[in-house]
Order: C-alpha cells, then sequence, then structure tokens
C-alpha cells in the first residue's frame, strides 16, 4: 500500500485518538483498544515507511497512549463493589465451620466467666483488676454505674479505643498462624473477661442499665472479634491440614483469605470505636431507644455475616474464588518494571525478606546486643530499673517510647540514630545489588559510606517519631513515616543528595499518595501485631524457661530480665523496621513507573522490531 493511502485510510482513526486523549478522564479500558490499534499501525509503517513522518508521528501517539494507560488507569469501582457483595459474603461461607467454632468458644467461655464470679465473688478483681473494679464500685455508688464512658473526651476516647480494638482484632487473626489455636485462646481470654464484667453488673442489681450501655457499642466490638478468631482459624487451618498442597502454598492461600476476612470487619471495628466514643457516653438515653439501636446492629451482623452469605451460596456467587498453588518464595522472582497494586508489593516484601533472612536476622541480633550492651555500659541507674513491661495486655506497645528516650541512659538517643541507621541501611543495601548487581558490584566502600551518612537524617526522623509518645505517634508512623521511608531509598538509588532526594520523593507521590498509604496501613498493622507477640505467653514462657534453668540471686535476676527484655524489643522493632524499609524501596519502582514509564519508553523502541537467531533486527 502506498504511504498516502495509508495515511488516507487511517487518518480519521488517528484524528480521534488524539481528541480522545485531549479529555482529562480517560477510560483506560478504551485507552488499551488504542493502544493495540496504534502499535499495529506503527509497526505497519516500521516495515513498510521506516524513514518517513508518518512513522515518528505514530511512534509519538503511541508513547501518548503508553502514558495515559499507566497514568489514569484506576481501579473500577466494579471491583470495590464485588468485594463486598460476592467475595467477601463467599469468604464467610466457605469458612463457615470456623465462624461456629470461634462462636461456640467465645459463648463457652463468657459462661464460664460468668459462673467463675459467681463460685467466687473475688474471681472479677483476678480478672478486671484491683483499681477498676474500685473505680466501678465508687461509680454505682455514687449514682451512675457507667461514668467511666464519660472520663474522657469523645475524639481521644474514639480514637485510643478504635485502635486497641483494631490491635486485639488483628492479634487475634495473628495468633491463628499457631495452626489456630493462638486465636482461640485470645477468644478464651476475651470470652471470660466479658462474662466477668457482666456478671459483676449482675450482681450489684444494674444489669440493665449495664447491659443497654455496654452492648450498644459490645454488639459490633465483640463480632469483631469473634469473626476475628474465625479468620485466624481459616489461617490456621492451612498449616494444620494441607490437603493435596504443601504445608506453605496451603498456608499462602489460607492466609490470604483470613487476612480478606479482617479487611472486612475494620469499617466494624472503626464504627464500634466511634460509638463507644460518641454515643456509648449518654446512659440517660431511654431505654427503648437503646434496645433498638442494640437491635439493628445484631440485625446487622446477623444478616451480612450469617443470611446473606447463605442466600448468596443458594442462588450461586458470581464466580468461584480462585485459588493458585503458589509457589515456594524461593523460586518466586520479583518484576521491577511494572506497575503493582499495594498487596502485590506487599507479597514481594516478604518474597525479599526471605532471600535475606539470614542477614536480617544477624542485624537483629546485632542490633540486640548492641542495644543491651550500650546500656549496660552508660547506665546511671540500677540495670534492673532501666526499662519497665506492664504486665496487662497490649503493655509492650504503652513503653516503646523508654528505648529511645530514657532518664537512666542519657545518650540513648544518640546510640539508636546510629542503631537504626545501620538497620535501614543493610537491607536497602542488598534492595539496590538486586535489580542489577553488575552495576553495584563497581561501586566502591565510599559510595557506600556515603549513603550510609545520606540515611543518618531520614532514619533519625523516623526515631524522633517513635519518640514522641503521644496519641497521634501512631497517626504520625502511619502517614508521615513512609514518606521518610521512600526518601531513604531514592537517595541510596538515584545517588542524588538529601534536599534532591526529597523533591523527587514528593514528586513521585503526587497524585499517588493513596497508592503508599494502602501499603503501609498494611505495613503498620503487621508491625503493631508482630510486636504484639511481645505481650502473648509464648514470650514468657521463654523467660520462665530461663529462669527455671538459671540458679541466680533475685536482684541478678531482675537484672537479667531487664536486659531479655530490652533485647526482644529491640530485636522484634529491628525486623519490622527492616520490612517498612524494604518496602519503601519496592514501592518506588511501581511509583517511578506511575510517573515516568521508564520501562515502557524502553518497550517503545522496540515496537516493530523482530528478533533474529544471532539478535534483533529493525523490519523493513
Amino acid at each position: 500500500m502506498r504511504e498516502t493511502n495509508f495515511i488516507k485510510q487511517n487518518k480519521d482513526k488517528w484524528k480521534e485518538f488524539e481528541r480522545i486523549l485531549e479529555f482529562k478522564e480517560k477510560d483506560p479500558d478504551k485507552l488499551n483498544d488504542l493502544f493495540v490499534q496504534i502499535t499495529d499501525d506503527l509497526s505497519y509503517s516500521r516495515t513498510y515507511y521506516p524513514n518517513r513522518s508518518v512513522r515518528v508521528y505514530l511512534n509519538n501517539l503511541a508513547q501518548q497512549v503508553f502514558y495515559s494507560i499507566y497514568k489514569n488507569k484506576r481501579v473500577k469501582f466494579g471491583r470495590f463493589l464485588y468485594f463486598w457483595t460476592d467475595e467477601l459474603p463467599q469468604l464467610v461461607y466457605n469458612a463457615r465451620d470456623a465462624f461456629r467454632m470461634s462462636f461456640a468458644i467465645f459463648v463457652l467461655s463468657m459462661m464460664i466467666g460468668m459462673l467463675s464470679c459467681k463460685m467466687n465473688p473475688e474471681f472479677p478483681r483476678i480478672i478486671l483488676g484491683d483499681a477498676y473494679v474500685d473505680m466501678t464500685i465508687a461509680n454505682i455508688d455514687s449514682g451512675d454505674p457507667m461514668a467511666v464512658y464519660k472520663e474522657k473526651g469523645e475524639f481521644g476516647m474514639s480514637l485510643g479505643i478504635t485502635a486497641n480494638n483494631l490491635y486485639v482484632a488483628f492479634l487475634t487473626f495473628g495468633l491463628g498462624i499457631f495452626f489456630g489455636i493462638g486465636s482461640a485462646g485470645i477468644l478464651i481470654s476475651n470470652g471470660v473477661m466479658v462474662g466477668a464484667f457482666q456478671y459483676f453488673f449482675i450482681e450489684k442489681g444494674v444489669f440493665l442499665e449495664s447491659f443497654l450501655t455496654i452492648w450498644t457499642h459490645g454488639t459490633l466490638e465483640i463480632s469483631a472479634i469473634i469473626i476475628a478468631g474465625a479468620a485466624g482459624m481459616t489461617m490456621g487451618q492451612g498449616l494444620a491440614f494441607p490437603g493435596t498442597l504443601t504445608r506453605l502454598q496451603a498456608f499462602q492461600i489460607s492466609a490470604r483469605r483470613g487476612l480478606k476476612i479482617m479487611f472486612g470487619i475494620a469499617p466494624i471495628i472503626i464504627m464500634a470505636g466511634f460509638i463507644e466514643g460518641y454515643l456509648t457516653r449518654y446512659t440517660e438515653t431511654p431505654d427503648i431507644v437503646s434496645a433498638i439501636f442494640i437491635f439493628l446492629c445484631l440485625a446487622f451482623v446477623i444478616g451480612y455475616f450469617i443470611i446473606y452469605p447463605v442466600m448468596k451460596a443458594r442462588r450461586g456467587f458470581a464466580k468461584p474464588i480462585k485459588d493458585t498453588e503458589l509457589p515456594p518464595d524461593n523460586t518466586q522472582k520479583i518484576s521491577f518494571d511494572r506497575i503493582k497494586t499495594s498487596g502485590e508489593i506487599f507479597a514481594d516484601i516478604f518474597v525479599f525478606y526471605k532471600k535475606i533472612l539470614r542477614e536480617i536476622m544477624l542485624l537483629a541480633l546485632g542490633a540486640g546486643l548492641v542495644f543491651c550492651a550500650f546500656s549496660y555500659v552508660t547506665s546511671i541507674e540500677d540495670i534492673d530499673r532501666l526499662f519497665s513491661h506492664p504486665t496487662q495486655l497490649f503493655g509492650a506497645l504503652t513503653v516503646i517510647r523508654q528505648y529511645f528516650v530514657n532518664d537512666a541512659l542519657p545518650f540513648l538517643p544518640i546510640a539508636n540514630f546510629l542503631i537504626f541507621t545501620t538497620v535501614a541501611f543493610v537491607p536497602l543495601t542488598y534492595l539496590v545489588k538486586f535489580p542489577d548487581p553488575q552495576k553495584y558490584a563497581e561501586k566502591k566502600w565510599t559510595f557506600y559510606a556515603i549513603n550510609y551518612l545520606k540515611m543518618l537524617f531520614p532514619a533519625t526522623l523516623i526515631s524522633l517519631i517513635i519518640m514522641t509518645g503521644a496519641w497521634y505517634t501512631f497517626l504520625l508512623f502511619t502517614f508521615i513515616a513512609p514518606i521518610i521511608y521512600l526518601w531513604m531509598f531514592v537517595n541510596y538509588w538515584e545517588e542524588i543528595n538529601i534536599f534532591q532526594g526529597l523533591g523527587k520523593t514528593f514528586s513521585l507521590i503526587s497524585g499517588n499518595f493513596g497508592v503508599l498509604i494502602g501499603l503501609y496501613v498494611l505495613l503498620v498493622l503487621i508491625g503493631i501485631l508482630f510486636y504484639g507477640f511481645m505481650d502473648t505467653t509464648f514470650l514468657w514462657f521463654f523467660f520462665d524457661m530461663i529462669g527455671w534453668n538459671l540458679s541466680l540471686e533475685q536482684n541478678t535476676m531482675d537484672e537479667v530480665l531487664s536486659m531479655l527484655l530490652a533485647f526482644s524489643s529491640i530485636f522484634f522493632m529491628t525486623l519490622i523496621y527492616t520490612i517498612m524499609t524494604i518496602g519503601g524501596g519496592l514501592l518506588y519502582f511501581t511509583l517511578l513507573e506511575i510517573e515516568e514509564a521508564p520501562s515502557l519508553k524502553e518497550q517503545i523502541k522496540y515496537i516493530g522490531v523482530r528478533k533474529r537467531i544471532q539478535g534483533m533486527e529493525a523490519e523493513g
């Protein structure tokens, strides 16, 4: 075909393409169709008109289509709707045995708690603590049994309760990794506590008022804990009963299913926190109004998590959940040249984490030992008084700040700045080498020394966030720390100074902040859950074993225990910190592809180029 005929035949289509590309909002599917047609025309022009302007024109048009596809592609609202209307109900229906088991364990534990209170009037003090029981008795005597819900401001109380409930739920889920037994243990603990708490008010003759107040928020809150237990048992089932799959493959599948169920209850937990902070305090609300509200909450839980999944199963789900056999991580490869979702990056983090697990474990071991040695040498107080670890549930999270700011260790901040700079530097060094080992094999030690120094300031900022130790620390770590982790890797990978790196960082997250936060919300929750093992009986059982096998004086034993707690805290923090830094590094490649599309531009160069045995040859 002559060039003039080729242009005449297709020019209207090309003009239409240009018109569509001018629109601010573009349909990703239509752009994909455009791309296919444009590249076909470009390939034809490369073959028959390699030196003509029409080839240059089509090449530029193809680049615009490439950019538009990856710059404006959005997750369809239909995918979001499908999750809530079909996928989550299907997951719940498939896990119905775990749900029944979780509910039965909690109710039985509640009954045990109530029976224990009836048999032993002092049981509530054992479970709830003397301070809480004495305070509640004082409130009952003053005529306001539920005054505890009025002590704090609405916003602060709501935020604190929501964070605590999220932590409890994810801990309940996470402990399911112990073949589901850990989730059952948390359910038993919470069930006994709720039973003792409720029976305490029955004994004091204020059952109705306490019931209508507590279950105003408790209906959603307790339901979420039971569902979290079912999600944990679902995850543990993959380890306990792998079937025809390998245990690792079965666990990966069951963990994904359990995690999706957990995402499904996150809005319920947030709503329960809001209700407890803003509504439960109004104890003077008419009984009928409170009863109706409790009924509506219960109807929602039963309707969505019991009746609706059964109805959907009878009518048939839109499509079955497809579980693929996942290969072990050591055979999985990480792609650095395409745009990935937060979930894909999340999976890549742990693939890479496993590849350098030996180095990370040695790093965590070294960080813990250096921290303890520094504390022992520089302390101006007795060793056994250096650090505290509250025995109540979730106590470890409340005292993290003492490992960064401590009156008995005046130079502790400086030591931590160096320790956690090293903790960030090591995994990022492995990561920068991973995509291009040949390039970084040629680097000199001065290159790594300079990058270590460049990492000091961002790593110090992370430590300063933790040192705030206030209610907003969680928010800072969720919304500010991710930018700093990304900044670290930008400085390292692009070999620029920290000021240029900060500018490039903000350029990458411009318009993509949701991707950044979406990933780090996952990582922060995983970090909290992982650090939560500091509060479990598993760690304390390990400490008890050490005590059983060491014959030491009490003062010496207290010092050993203090150092063990410090070592464990830094060890766990290091493991979490490395996950965060790796996350920032892997996220960089996706953000770079969204903003600049380097790999796509590279692919454009070879459109219309065919492979030959001895290499590449341009067509025509």
